[in-house]
């Protein structure tokens, strides 16, 4: 696994956090670092994106294999499924999790994260020193708790625990449409790629430790064709972050730190590409035949939209 995502947290916004994290007397950090879990996360429950040009966004989606299932109820907002994963496509202009208007190059917005219990979750977010974000809810709709990400994007949590999903109360099912359309080839989410800008690997690390209880693998060990910067494995070994450095140049914190591509886990990397070119994707060829049986890489559409297919426990 290895690309980027939207613009972190931005630096005043990070520093502000390290400050806090870093003032924490030791009783407080041995309490949190007591659990290896301390959120109970338990995965990613949706992955949203922000594009005025919903329909493209949606025509890519479904050649991945995901269905459109419902629509919001008072928002341009479009619901997609397939197997566990949901994605969300976001057009509507005063809902959208970025600060700015949509523009036709599509942007991962932000990442729902499952844990025990999103208001305890967000408080010790908030302890901890992280940014909420606060949000604006129409009648109808759930307030789902949420802090600033990477760049303008935001981290949302939800528990899943209770008798009705979220999905129930903000979004209408498409008539006639399967609610639980099935994954292909065992797609689920594997990673998220993150860009992050000069000399702030270590910050970004600290981020995701102190607030989630992400753990950074050995620097060799990697996933899938490429192979660059760091992977951090998530507390429920269920997703991993790749944080990624620019190689030349410097990259601008307030503009180019930012969520960059999703990466998918399917136990037969080779079989998954061939099912899905016959779908209409295309991929970026790899340099050889390891690298196309642990990982593939598509072309990139829209101007910014591509994903990374995995092979489960492939290591380099």
């Amino acid at each position: 696994m290895t690309s980027s995502s939207t613009t972190a947290v931005p630096s005043a916004e990070l520093s502000a956090y390290t400050r806090a994290s870093s003032s924490l007397s030791a009783a407080d950090r041995e309490d949190i670092a007591h659990d290896t879990n301390p959120l109970g996360l338990a995965g990613i429950e949706f992955i949203e994106y922000a594009t005025s040009k919903p329909q493209a966004l949606g025509q890519v989606l479904e050649l991945m294999g995901f269905r459109p299932i419902a629509r919001h109820r008072s928002r341009e907002v479009t619901l997609y499924r397939q197997g566990a994963m949901n994605v969300i496509v976001n057009a509507h202009d005063a809902g959208l999790s970025h600060s700015t208007s949509p523009e036709e190059k599509p942007v991962i917005a932000a990442i729902a994260l499952r844990v025990r219990d999103a208001q305890q979750a967000y408080s010790r977010a908030l302890a901890l020193g992280a940014w909420g974000v606060p949000t604006q809810v129409a009648v109808m709709e759930l307030n789902i708790p949420a802090i600033h990400g990477v760049g303008s994007s935001r981290i949302f949590f939800v528990d899943r625990f209770k008798d009705f999903s979220i999905y129930d109360v903000d979004f209408v099912p498409i008539p006639g449409v399967d609610q639980h359309p099935p994954g292909s080839l065992g797609f689920h989410f594997f990673g998220i790629v993150q860009y992050i800008g000069n000399d702030r690997l270590l910050d970004w690390m600290e981020f995701y430790k102190e607030l989630f209880g992400f753990e950074a693998l050995p620097r060799e060990e990697h996933f899938g064709m490429l192979t660059k910067g760091r992977i951090l494995k998530s507390p429920c070994q269920t997703f991993f972050l790749q944080l990624i450095e620019p190689e030349l140049g410097v990259l601008s914190v307030e503009e180019d730190e930012r969520l960059h591509r999703l990466a998918f886990g399917t136990p037969n990397v080779p079989l998954a590409v061939e099912h899905l070119k016959a779908n209409g994707v295309e991929f970026v060829s790899a340099h050889s035949q390891e690298d196309a049986s642990r990982g593939a890489l598509t072309r990139t559409w829209l101007g910014s939209l591509s994903f990374e297919l995995v092979k489960d426990g492939a290591q380099s």
